[in-house]
């Protein structure tokens, strides 16, 4: 005989379990079947967009690894030990819309930060927690960022901040408003 006990007991023990269960997530495909990711996401000719900030400064604590888009000099950058890494290059970036001459940064302001939003994908290991939009907590997992042949061309209006892999010079792409760069290792 089912009981309102069994069912309270049965619903904990699905709920412990789905905590237990390693968290992947895939964006715009299908599930990830590899163990080793803990982002990936589809093969459409779309990037990643990282979060603007007003400029470095703006960000407290900042672990290395931090990704950003600087509106004070309209570069994307990475915290690393002794500082922050200009992975734009090119210093003519922008965040003004060609088409409507309509800066970007005004159509960022219009909206409230909620500065409590996160989202962790992993098991919780930063000590102390890690201050971010989205933190990808697994040591022993990786992003995979999007996938795209030659971004520069095949990207019809990307937004500064945006980062993709470009899969024909097998290397990383950023977009700064204005140009792309491209790191290799």
């Amino acid at each position: 005989m089912i009981t309102q006990n069994n069912i309270i007991i049965s619903a904990a023990i699905l709920f412990l379990g789905i905590l237990l269960i390693p968290a992947q997530v895939a964006i715009g495909k299908t599930p990830t079947v590899n163990t080793s990711v803990s982002l990936e996401f589809g093969n459409e000719n779309r990037g990643m967009i990282l979060p603007w900030v007003t400029n470095t400064s703006a960000i407290v604590d900042a672990v290395n690894g931090t990704m950003i888009y600087d509106l004070s000099d309209h570069k994307v950058k990475t915290k690393y030990a002794s500082g922050w890494k200009d992975l734009s290059v090119d210093a003519t970036g922008t965040t003004v819309d060609p088409l409507t001459n309509v800066d970007g940064v005004m159509i960022q302001d219009s909206h409230t930060e909620n500065t409590g939003a996160k989202v962790s994908i992993g098991t919780p290991t930063s000590v102390p927690e890690a201050n971010g939009i989205l933190v990808l907590e697994d040591q022993n997992k990786a992003m995979i960022l999007p996938k795209v042949a030659s971004p520069h061309l095949n990207i019809i209006d990307p937004a500064p901040g945006m980062m993709v892999y470009d899969t024909s010079a097998k290397q990383l792409a950023v977009f700064n408003g204005t140009v792309w760069s491209f790191w290799k290792p």
